[in-house]
């Protein structure tokens, strides 16, 4: 792995230089940008062509939801982590919906930071137990609807198998090897299933597949 570039959007300089800070040992990450609001990080992205963003939410000028909104659309090979004091829920589903690939509490410790950055990097999603808690809560909600024999599977066989190993964190050459397909099939049927669940990326996809109990 080369060198992850990290910019971070947080309105609170001491929070923002303390994160910095607290990662320098780790020499494969290097912040390229730093910011105050999501405007300003926004205004930089061209120049520095982060690889990842730690965002903060509650920011000045341009928020971090309409910022990761702006991400996602403009620079879909950016990868988006909230780094957040907001422990509802509600943020969380809503980040992980627009295209966020992670959810992170300012309480975290830079091991746990660094672990995230590293993840969205080789996997495209970082789900920590905190995360983890909340989408079992929604598919517990969910498993309580009446099911219908009327409705269609929602999915194939072959689909269901690769939406599984990706929610075991494989990556797409270990599916591959698994199912006895090539790489490119199990990236081709990934993309095909985000289309269709209106997800944004791997992140969403995995949110959206737990909270709507489509595997076992």
């Amino acid at each position: 792995m080369g060198l992850i570039k990290v910019a971070i959007a947080d309105d609170h300089k001491l929070f923002r230089k303390g994160v910095i800070l607290s990662l320098r040992p780790y020499t494969n990450i290097k912040f390229v940008q730093e910011a105050d609001n999501g405007q300003d990080l926004i205004d930089g992205l061209p120049e520095h062509q982060p690889d990842v963003v730690l965002m903060d939410l509650r920011m000045p000028l341009k928020d971090g939801i309409d910022t990761t909104k702006y991400i996602t659309k403009t620079y879909p090979q950016m990868y988006v982590l909230a780094l957040t004091m907001f422990e509802d829920e509600r943020f969380v589903s809503h980040m992980m919906e627009i295209g966020a690939n992670g959810y992170l509490l300012k309480s975290a410790d830079p091991q746990e930071i660094k672990q995230a950055i590293l993840e969205v990097i080789n996997k495209g999603y970082y789900l920590n137990n905190f995360v983890n808690r909340i989408l079992l809560k929604k598919s517990h909600n969910r498993s309580k609807t009446v099911p219908t024999l009327n409705s269609e599977t929602p999915i194939s066989d072959r689909e269901r198998d690769v939406l599984k190993y990706i929610c075991m964190e494989y990556t797409a050459q270990e599916i591959a090897q698994k199912l006895d397909v090539s790489p490119r099939t199990v990236e081709a049927i990934k993309d095909r299933l985000m289309e269709r669940f209106g997800t944004k990326n791997t992140a969403g996809l995995v949110f959206y597949v737990v909270k709507n109990n489509l595997i076992e």
